[in-house]
């Protein structure tokens, strides 16, 4: 597992593509305060998702004849990291090129690949997940949520609950059972892509700690859906959706959920001089485990170019790297406590407040830490 993790570097020829992004998005961030910054991947934009898609940088792996650019997962990697890194606001598009995409790629229609695919790639679509339920918790195979076949097509009842962005999407992939009983588990399951403007939909954004939105949960009351909703196999739903969720948690976005608490800090440290041991010394400690990190993320990228489906390499990066990313918060915050006499700016505090609100979710979104342990514990064959 992660054999890869000494071979792997970013291939030189990406280099002229970063400068080109960190170009691209030096104009787009500037002037932007750090506690807007820290929202990033859950922080939504329509119209600065546009603009990549106009510089051809949402679907970046399609192929050109479905409206990508056809580049490679290195290619990915680099953009997604400089997104990160800058603070971008990445979340209106972020699922639908991530994953829905993909996952329309490999197991949808061609029907479905040429409508829904160009249109991701242009920002015209923005899809988020079904896949939580009231009751499930992260137990997916209990889910409820039923379509029903009809003569043509299929009626949906049900709900789904901590939905990224569902109010400001276009289109959700849920993961729905077809065919048998809650008690069946995984058999019976299939995922459908549902319009979320079609009768019966109803959104309710939930609304956060810090007073944002980033969820919300969706109900669907007899819905009538076509016969073109099912993607991929009916049945074949639990295989799919953990092929959608290796996607998930294998990029670098576990990694730099707090990278604009640790930039602002690093910014007034240096600004004030600050050179103690101990300062030292956790700056290396940090700048060592990201590197660390960034190496694993990188291996599962490479595993991703040799046609592999990392999820058990993927379940590792997500799992320490939520870790870090939730440490790195309260060192900072154990380091400006500890020093009373720092002169701490009113964007660093506000940056600080906002990830000590949102940080624990940082180990719940995308798989619990329980659950990505119990996959690679199967993995390793402990259990």
């Amino acid at each position: 597992m992660l054999t890869a993790l000494e071979f792997t570097q970013v291939p030189e020829q990406e280099k002229a593509f970063r400068a080109e992004v960190r170009a691209f998005l030096t104009q787009e961030m500037r002037d932007i305060p750090a506690h807007i910054k820290s929202r990033s991947w859950m922080g939504t934009d329509d119209g600065f998702s546009r603009r990549l898609a106009a510089k051809g940088w949402l679907g970046l792996t399609i192929p050109a004849e479905y409206g990508g650019s056809g580049k490679g997962f290195f290619s990915r990697f680099v953009l997604s990291e400089e997104l990160l890194a800058s603070g971008a606001p990445v979340a209106s598009h972020w699922i639908a090129d991530r994953q829905s995409g993909p996952l329309i790629l490999r197991y949808g229609t061609d029907t479905q690949k040429a409508f829904y695919i160009p249109r991701i790639c242009r920002g015209e679509a923005f899809f988020c997940i079904g896949m939580s339920e009231p009751s499930s918790g992260s137990d997916l195979a209990s889910i409820r949520t039923r379509a029903t076949p009809t003569d043509d097509g299929w009626l949906l009842n049900g709900s789904k609950i901590w939905t990224t962005n569902a109010h400001g999407c276009d289109y959700m992939i849920a993961l729905v059972r077809t065919s048998g009983e809650t008690t069946d588990r995984q058999k019976g399951l299939s995922q459908v892509i549902i319009d979320l403007k079609l009768p019966g939909v109803t959104i309710r954004p939930i609304v956060d700690m810090a007073g944002d939105a980033h969820f919300s949960e969706v109900f669907f009351d007899n819905v009538k859906l076509g016969p073109d909703a099912l993607v991929g196999t009916q049945g074949q739903g639990w295989e799919q959706v953990n092929a959608e969720l290796a996607f998930e948690r294998s990029g670098p976005e576990r990694i730099y959920s707090s990278i604009a608490l640790l930039d602002c800090w690093l910014e007034q440290v240096r600004a004030q001089n600050i050179t103690d041991g101990e300062t030292q010394a956790l700056v290396g400690a940090l700048a060592a485990e990201m590197s660390v990190l960034r190496a694993l993320s990188l291996a599962v990228t490479q595993k991703l170019v040799e046609g592999e489906s990392p999820a058990i390499d993927a379940s590792v990066v997500k799992d320490y790297g939520t870790d870090f990313e939730q440490r790195l918060i309260r060192q900072i915050a154990n380091w400006l406590g500890a020093r009373p006499d720092f002169i701490a700016s009113s964007d660093l505090l506000r940056t600080l407040g906002y990830l000590e609100q949102m940080g624990a979710t940082f180990s719940l979104r995308g798989g619990t830490r329980e659950i990505l342990r119990g996959i690679i514990a199967r993995g390793l064959g402990l259990r």
